[in-house]
């Protein structure tokens, strides 16, 4: 049964995209099992750049079938638009290559508007929320009154649902925000012409994730965001509306824990995040300028550009403990070339107390100094290397130091964005 789970470790955009793609090519099922299009995975294959946002980045491996777990929710539109220029790329040839859980929450028109009303809401403490409507469309869920995927395939049922949540929705959008509503009839025939397009794709995962882990073959599962956007182990209220941890595997894709075998942890030689929160490795200065520019960090998702600062070790040793990482996939080592110094911070002060673990609270996150050790840095072009032992000298002290710090072997390093711009130490199957 082998099944790796491939998780972010740090604020998300750490670059999964790339090794989800890259692992794909030995895998048989790759699967998304939680959030939605609020994710952005950026693949650059043969020189043609691909973003998705919810068909998994398993998809440009031709032999992969590409799940839709019943944990994420799902905007048609959005999906839809993906599986359109897929097609018309030559990429998706198959229906069968995509499946969607009918058990998936849909994103409506509703969630949207209200995501952004309510973040505009909160004015200076406003969460940064990409505005796709994820958190009212989990919050529809929790509280049991939301619609499923399958719910658009049976258009006689689903016309109460609409009539009823649009009705409270557009109360609150117009009493409460003073937003423009949305029009039922209009919503109900959008959702039916949803649900006739995504009949094709539309199964019960389940069964299929549970066949494929019985025949051995190798299925991949692909976490979007990050380990400190997630709704319990992050910088609350700073996250995202989903859990983003290795363990969500089993609930958002529908297979039982001992199922699991390897999880795989990703994280940048350094460190980003997007949206309000405290970073405690943030350079809002030159040091910070130029790592985004080197490192073209500006989200897949929204454009914004993101914060940028050094590798937090002690951010890196709570992912590892809360998701059990069995190896590491460093990504964008080649955007470090040119630092004379690179810091990497293996303990906080807060308060002026020394400590070496991730504190509890948003508040002790925002006191928290870094505590940094200076690592020599590098010059030479990192692009063609695929050999560890190639790598300048400062670059492998500076890999084996990670691995030191977070006590976890670094399997995978991005030397690149191209899919073959990759040195492997470990194959993570």
């Amino acid at each position: 049964m082998p099944a790796l789970v491939a998780v972010g470790a740090q604020w998300g955009d750490e670059g999964k995209g790339k090794v989800v793609d890259w692992i794909a090519a030995q895998a048989d099922v790759v699967v998304r099992f939680h959030g939605g299009n609020n994710a952005g995975h950026t693949l650059w294959v043969e020189g043609e750049k691909t973003v998705l946002h919810v068909v998994p980045a398993g998809v440009l491996q031709p032999g992969t079938t590409n799940v839709i777990g019943p944990g994420v929710v799902v905007d048609p539109v959005v999906l839809l638009s993906e599986i359109d220029e897929l097609t018309r790329r030559g990429v998706l040839k198959d229906p069968s290559r995509v499946r969607v859980s009918g058990r998936a929450h849909v994103i409506f028109p509703w969630n949207c508007s209200l995501d952004k009303a309510r973040d505009e809401a909160r004015k200076e403490r406003a969460i940064g929320t990409t505005g796709r409507g994820i958190g009212p469309t989990y919050e529809d869920k929790v509280a049991r009154r939301g619609i499923r995927v399958a719910d658009l395939l049976e258009a006689g049922s689903l016309r109460g649902a609409i009539d009823e949540l649009a009705a409270a929705k557009n109360r609150e959008l117009r009493e409460v925000h003073g937003w423009p509503t949305l029009d039922a009839d209009e919503l109900y025939d959008e959702a039916v012409a949803w649900g006739r397009r995504l009949g094709p794709y539309v199964e019960h995962t389940t069964p299929l994730l549970d066949r494929a882990l019985r025949e051995g073959k190798n299925v991949l599962f692909e976490g979007a965001q990050g380990t400190f956007l997630d709704i319990d182990h992050g910088t609350y209220p700073y996250v995202t509306s989903s859990n983003c941890v290795a363990g969500t595997a089993c609930t958002g894709a529908g297979v039982g824990p001992t199922r699991i075998e390897r999880v795989l942890g990703i994280t940048k030689a350094y460190t980003t995040r997007v949206g309000g929160g405290p970073f405690p490795t943030e350079e809002t200065g030159e040091a910070g300028d130029t790592l985004r520019a080197a490192g073209d960090e500006f989200g897949a998702t929204t454009g914004r550009p993101r914060r940028c600062g050094w590798l937090d070790a002690v951010m890196l040793r709570e992912a590892a403990v809360v998701n059990g990482f069995t190896g590491l996939a460093l990504n964008k080592m080649d955007v470090l070339r040119g630092q004379r110094e690179i810091p990497i911070a293996t303990a906080y002060r807060v308060d002026g107390k020394l400590t070496h673990d991730f504190p509890m609270t948003l508040s002790e996150v925002e006191r928290a100094e870094p505590v940094y050790e200076t690592w020599a840095g590098f010059s030479q072009d990192l692009c063609g290397v695929r050999r560890f032992e190639d790598l300048p000298d400062a670059a492998r002290r500076y890999v084996d130091r990670v691995e030191a710090l977070a006590g976890i072997p670094v399997e995978l390093i991005s030397v690149g964005p191209g899919r073959d711009e990759t040195v492997v130490r470990t194959s993570p199957f």
